[in-house]
C-alpha cells in the first residue's frame, strides 16, 4: 500500500502501519525508498514520528540503526477484515508460530480491552438485563436460564462437530430421550455440559477467584464418560487451519494458566474478566481437548457470579468464531472476537428473560 499524502489523515497512517507490519525492520529511509508515493522524506519521517507518538510502532536501535516495527498495542486493537486475512493460505500469513508469554504479562495487563463506547453498550445493556429479571418470577427466572442452558450445551457443542439438532438437544437435556442415528458420545458431550452448567449455577461462587484447579474441575466435568485426558496435557497438540504452536509441556502450561488467573482476577471490569477467560484458555489449550467448551463455560461462570446475563451463543457463525480466534492465536489481535462477544450478549439480552 502507497503513503499517499492526499489520503485522509487516518487512512494514509494506516497505510504506512501495514507497510511496515509487512516488511519489519526497515529503517526510516528504506521506508521512504519503498513508498515511493510523491511525499517528501520529512513528511514520512513526521509521519513515523506521530505513529511512535500514537503508539502504533516501536522501534529499535538508534541514529540512523532506527528500525521500524509494528507496536503489539497496534496490533492487540486494529480492525482486521477476516475475509481478506483468511483469503490468504495458510502459509502465506506473517503469524506469530510461538507462545508469547507477553501477552499475558505485559500487553493484556496493561491495556483495558473495551473502549469508553463500548463499555457504555455493555452497561445499557446489562441494565435491560436486569430490569428485565427484576420483573420475572423465581419460577420464570429458572425457565429463562433453562432455556438459555439447552441452546448454550446445543451451540458449545456444535462448534466441536456434534450433530444434535436443537430440538433433539431439547429432547435430550429435558426427557432424556437420545435422538436416533447419533452417537453415545455425541448424547455425553451435550449432557455433559448441561451438568456443568447446573453445577455452576448451583455454586456461584466456584469459580471466584479463578483458579488453576478449578478449571480443571469444570473440564473434568465437560470430559466425563468421554475418551479424553482429564490432566494438564504434556504432549505437543496442533491446531488445524494455523502454524500457531500453543506450549507444549505440563510446567510451562500451568505457568500460562496461573498467570491467566492471576491476569482475570486482577480486572475489575466483569465483561473483560469474561473475554479473557475465553481468548487466553484457548489460546492456551491446557488441555488434550475439550478447550474452547471449558473457556466458553468458565466465561459464563464469571459473568454469572456477577449477576450478568450469560451468553448462549447460539447465533454464533462456527466458521466466524474460528476466524476470530484464529486471528488471536495468530496475530494476538483481539478485534474480531471482541466483536463477536459484544454481539452475542446483546442477543442473549434480547432474547433470553
Amino acid at each position: 500500500m502507497s503513503f499517499n499524502s492526499k489520503m485522509p489523515i487516518d487512512q494514509r497512517f494506516k497505510s504506512l502501519v501495514e507497510m511496515v507490519r509487512q516488511h519489519p525492520g526497515l529503517s526510516s529511509k528504506a521506508i521512504f525508498d519503498a513508498l515511493a508515493d510523491g511525499s517528501s522524506y520529512p513528511t514520512t519521517k513526521r509521519a513515523l514520528v506521530t505513529l511512535l507518538e500514537r503508539g502504533w510502532l516501536r522501534t529499535e536501535g538508534s541514529g540512523k540503526a532506527t528500525r521500524y516495527f509494528v507496536s503489539p498495542t497496534f496490533a492487540l486493537f486494529q480492525e482486521v477484515d477476516l475475509e481478506a486475512y483468511f483469503g490468504r493460505e495458510i502459509d502465506e500469513r506473517l503469524v506469530y508460530e510461538q507462545f508469547n508469554f507477553d501477552l499475558i504479562y505485559e500487553l493484556l495487563a496493561k491495556h483495558v480491552l473495551f473502549t469508553t463506547t463500548e463499555v457504555a453498550a455493555l452497561d445499557a445493556l446489562q441494565q435491560t438485563f436486569t430490569q428485565n429479571v427484576s420483573k420475572l418470577s423465581p419460577t420464570a427466572y429458572r425457565q429463562e436460564l433453562e432455556r438459555l442452558a439447552i441452546d448454550l450445551s446445543w451451540k458449545s457443542s456444535q462448534m466441536e462437530g456434534n450433530t444434535y439438532s436443537l430440538l433433539e438437544t431439547e429432547r435430550l437435556l429435558r426427557d432424556k430421550e437420545t435422538a436416533a442415528g447419533k452417537t453415545r458420545e455425541e448424547a455425553i458431550m451435550l449432557l455433559n455440559h448441561k451438568e456443568s452448567i447446573d453445577f455452576l449455577v448451583t455454586h456461584p461462587d466456584y469459580l471466584h477467584p479463578l483458579r488453576v484447579s478449578t478449571i480443571e474441575d469444570v473440564h473434568s466435568l465437560l470430559v466425563k464418560d468421554l475418551a479424553i485426558d482429564r490432566n494438564l496435557r504434556n504432549s505437543r497438540v496442533g491446531i488445524s487451519g494455523t502454524n500457531y504452536r500453543p506450549l507444549d509441556n505440563a510446567h510451562q502450561i500451568k505457568e500460562a494458566l496461573d498467570a491467566m488467573c492471576v491476569l482475570i482476577n486482577s480486572k475489575s471490569y466483569v465483561f473483560e474478566k469474561a473475554l479473557l477467560a475465553l481468548l487466553l484458555i484457548s489460546y492456551i489449550q491446557p488441555f488434550v481437548d475439550g478447550n474452547k467448551r471449558t473457556a466458553r463455560i468458565v466465561c459464563n461462570a464469571l459473568l454469572m457470579h456477577a449477576g450478568v446475563c450469560p451468553l448462549s451463543f447460539r447465533t454464533a457463525d462456527s466458521l466466524h468464531y474460528k476466524k476470530a480466534m484464529l486471528l488471536f492465536y495468530e496475530q494476538n489481535n483481539v478485534s474480531a472476537f471482541k466483536q463477536l462477544f459484544i454481539d452475542q450478549f446483546a442477543f442473549a439480552v434480547r432474547t433470553y428473560f
